[in-house]
């Protein structure tokens, strides 16, 4: 699945052309490396989104297509 999709999917950002200029903007980092929005991503990466002042860094534990809004933290583990 592609970065921004997995972003809106999972609830992390709100919409997919958010994700879409974070990672154009070099904000998003997959296992260390800044990624496009039509990165793949799988289970076990790790992802870290950086925003003015702090960042959220998680691992990716599941990769659905679609989700409720309820079950969307399934998809990630905080670290």
């Amino acid at each position: 699945m592609r970065i921004d999709k997995f972003l809106k999917v999972s609830r992390i950002l709100k919409r997919r052309t958010l994700a879409q200029e974070a990672c154009d903007k070099g904000k998003v980092t997959v296992n260390g490396k800044a990624v496009k929005s039509g990165h793949k991503v799988k289970v076990g990466d790790i992802v870290e989104i950086t925003y003015t002042e702090s960042s959220v860094k998680f691992k990716i534990t599941e990769i659905r297509e679609t989700v409720k809004k309820d079950d969307a933290p399934s998809l990630y583990e905080i670290m």
